[in-house]
């Protein structure tokens, strides 16, 4: 009674297992292989100058981009740039510029200063503002902090 009792859980458990690693194998084979930067910077870029793009799928894009771990190089902002402007959405521009300077974290002394210089000419081109220029990188009513005293 025993033996019958430990072979039908020892069969039990044996399907339970195999579906399990097949399954966590499945899931393995799904992620492909990796994307070069030149491919990723292409594949946003083609997003972006997509013919009958609208606001929502630009805010999508511009969304998931902000959403990784990166900061989007120079071509992907200025693509970002003329489907905004494509939407005639210059509220939207704005952000994106900010989402971006955000993105550069610890190194926006360096990496913002050279993204602004390489978008600059598109920036002209297409009459939209930097942040500077519109004054949003200084909160208006701020306060001077207490341990700056």
């Amino acid at each position: 009674m025993l033996r019958i009792t430990a072979g039908k859980l020892a069969n039990a458990m044996r399907g339970t297992v195999g579906v399990t690693s097949s399954r966590v194998a499945a899931v393995r084979c799904l992620h492909g292989a990796e994307e070069s930067a030149e491919e990723f910077d292409k594949r946003y870029e083609k997003y972006f100058s997509r013919e009958g793009i609208d606001g929502w799928e630009v805010r999508k894009g511009m969304n998931d981009l902000l959403g990784m771990d990166l900061v989007p190089s120079p071509s992907i902002i200025e693509a970002g740039l003329r489907a905004s402007r494509r939407v005639n959405d210059i509220a939207l521009a704005i952000r994106w510029l900010e989402g971006c300077k955000d993105k550069c974290g610890d190194q926006k002394a360096t990496l913002y200063p050279y993204l602004l210089e390489k978008i600059t000419p598109t920036l002209n081109e297409l009459g939209i503002p930097t942040i500077e220029e519109l004054g949003y990188d200084k909160p208006e009513l701020a306060l001077k902090s207490v341990y700056d005293a």
